[in-house]
């Protein structure tokens, strides 16, 4: 077993608590949804043989506190901690970074400000619904999941966003490892922050596609290849992939599969950054 080695950062209104783990270029796993630093506990342990693998509880979220009250949550904001994981750990060397749902949002910004610390990034399932044709019925169905969780609650809304995004289940999904499964209280007890402040701010975010055609060449767009019907998941990630002349990678199960297949999955991500 790979000795994980937890620390804080200090940032601007908030403190991050981040997990550290094996040695060689550092790569950085950035969680999305309600999620936290445990979502990677699955296939951490088979990167961290390549790799000094960094995750982290985003701010306001699990064991990384605000300094202040709570409020709507910025993508570049999110991003600036991320720039500062990246100066505390990997001061002199470019690093790698994977992103996952609203995460992968993050990894983009973090990109187009700062494409001289990054040597590669993947971002998986960004739900960056502007950049569709039709972004309305998404901006309208998060919007309406926000409502439903101010009027009845966290399991109505997660009930209706899980109707409304129409994503198809696995085929297979293995047992939880039992740090995946020790995080799930920790998030659950994040989803009212998720879905009142992050959901619409994040999801409404225009990515400058300028800046990161600029660095397309260190950029991979990434997909679970059960998500193919759930159009604000799959979709942008296509859209933008398209947008940016280059190709989609699709990776095994859904929108959370690194929990479902984990060990395809990190295979498959340490291919992707050679």
């Amino acid at each position: 077993m790979t000795r994980v080695r937890t620390g804080t950062l200090k940032v601007p209104g908030a403190t991050l608590r981040y997990e550290k783990r094996g040695s060689g270029p550092l790569l950085l796993l950035i969680p999305g949804g309600g999620a936290d630093a445990g979502l990677f506990e699955g296939m951490a342990p088979a990167l961290a043989a390549r790799y000094t693998v960094v995750s982290y509880d985003p701010r306001a979220l699990s064991r990384s506190p605000l300094d202040g009250p709570l409020s709507d949550q910025r993508v570049e904001v999110w991003s600036d901690d991320a720039h500062r994981l990246l100066e505390l750990l990997s001061p002199h060397e470019p690093a790698y970074v994977f992103g996952c749902s609203s995460g992968a949002v993050v990894a983009l910004d973090l990109l187009a400000r700062h494409p001289g610390r990054l040597r590669r990034v993947v971002a998986h399932e960004p739900p960056l619904v502007e950049v569709l044709a039709d972004p309305a019925p998404h901006r309208r169905l998060f919007a309406e999941v926000r409502g439903t969780l101010r009027e009845r609650g966290v399991e109505a809304a997660m009930a209706h966003f899980a109707e409304g995004l129409g994503e198809r289940p696995a085929e297979r999904a293995g047992e939880l490892p039992a740090d995946i499964a020790e995080m799930l209280p920790r998030m659950l007890a994040n989803m009212p922050v998720f879905l009142e402040h992050v959901l619409c701010a994040f999801t409404t975010t225009v990515p400058d596609v300028t800046a990161l055609r600029g660095s397309a060449d260190r950029l991979l767009l990434a997909a679970g290849r059960d998500s193919r019907r759930a159009a604000p998941l799959y979709g942008p990630a296509a859209r933008l992939a398209e947008l940016l002349g280059s190709e989609l990678v699709e990776f095994p199960g859904g929108h959370v599969g690194c929990t479902e297949y984990p060990g395809e999955y990190a295979e498959k991500l340490a291919g992707l950054l050679v």
